[in-house]
């Protein structure tokens, strides 16, 4: 029994889209798992940057908590 060139034809044109389509989407998907690694590393270095000046305020609140208590002349934990 021989083959049917027209569906053989259609089958080899229908498998060629879907591999196009499987390709087209994992390159999508590579270029989307790139894009969230790079977030990723963006807010690491937000996360950085926010530890960083979360310190930098307590140290300058402790510095104006020490020049009010100079100018006061005591010490606001001694009571």
């Amino acid at each position: 029994m021989p083959e049917d060139p027209i569906a053989y034809s259609e089958l080899a044109a229908l498998t060629r889209r879907f591999e196009e389509v499987a390709e087209k989407h994992d390159r999508e998907f590579g270029i989307t798992k790139s894009d969230l690694t790079a977030v990723r590393l963006q807010i690491g270095n937000l996360d950085q940057k926010v530890e960083a000046l979360d310190e930098k305020i307590d140290r300058n609140q402790a510095q104006i908590i020490e020049l009010l208590t100079q100018l006061v002349g005591h010490r606001p934990d001694a009571g």
